[in-house]
């Protein structure tokens, strides 16, 4: 659906009704998969939930932010901002956690409010050089900046150099999902610029049963782009805002009390 303004036709903002599911079903599929990861025994085989369930949190995460950063925000670095003031306050319990490695890791609300911020800023450089005000040899100049510092970053971040790719290649395909006209060419083209984020969510995984449920969830998004977002009823309870804003640092806390209490922070 589209709407008319004194600058033209453009496409009316979509309904983010969804989002209210969304914040729930994240919540409860992280938990998931940090209690299978962290606090329940091996023996207990609960394996089976983290790489299927547990799949489901980060892209539906990024999945959120980029439909805020792209739709409900007017103002994405602060959103990302905000963000990064979450993972500053989870970042230490975070590193209490038991891994196989020892180096030092950033929690994944950076590499959430560093694809905001990327993406962002790649969708206000195109709208320059669009508009003239910025020459392609600018814009090649920012983007291959962009691109190497993706790649120094992306073994700093939790989820790697594909995780820091999901909310840009989510901003890139929800705007074009969301702005296709009738034609069957735009729908043609929204759906080619979608098939970069199923690739690279593909990839994030190793087994194919993680990868099924990463991949189903994004186009599960992508369909809400498309257009179903108009038809998502309202969530009966809405997520409290300070449960949303102090459930990532507050559980790995938790988690770590508990891990110390029972001995395996020893």
């Amino acid at each position: 659906m589209t709407v008319q303004t004194a600058a033209g036709t453009v496409p009316e903002r979509p309904a983010s009704t969804w989002t209210g599911w969304g914040q729930w079903l994240a919540l409860a599929t992280m938990t998931i998969d940090h209690l299978t990861r962290y606090v329940f025994p091996s023996a207990w085989e609960l394996d089976w939930a983290g790489s299927s369930l547990g799949r489901i949190a980060f892209p539906l995460f990024a999945a959120m932010v980029a439909w805020h950063g792209l739709f409900n925000t007017r103002n994405p670095m602060r959103y990302a901002r905000r963000i990064l003031v979450i993972g500053i306050a989870a970042q230490l319990p975070f590193m209490l956690m038991p891994r196989a490695s020892d180096a030092f890791l950033l929690n994944v609300c950076f590499t959430l409010a560093l694809g905001l911020a990327w993406g962002a800023w790649l969708r206000d450089l195109l709208e320059r050089h669009r508009s003239g005000s910025l020459s392609s040899l600018w814009l090649a100049t920012a983007v291959t900046a962009t691109l190497t510092l993706w790649y120094l970053l992306g073994d700093w971040v939790e989820y790697s150099h594909r995780g820091l790719l999901l909310v840009p290649l989510f901003m890139l395909a929800m705007h074009h999902l969301h702005s296709a006209g009738e034609e069957l060419t735009e729908r043609l083209i929204a759906a080619a610029l979608a098939t970069p984020l199923l690739v690279v969510a593909g990839l994030m995984n190793a087994t194919d049963m993680a990868k099924s449920f990463t991949v189903a969830t994004c186009l599960a998004v992508l369909w809400l782009a498309a257009g179903a977002h108009r038809t998502t009823p309202g969530v009966p309870l809405e997520m409290p805002r300070r449960l949303w804003l102090t459930w990532y640092p507050g559980h790995f806390a938790l988690i770590a009390l508990w891990l110390w209490a029972s001995g395996g922070l020893g």
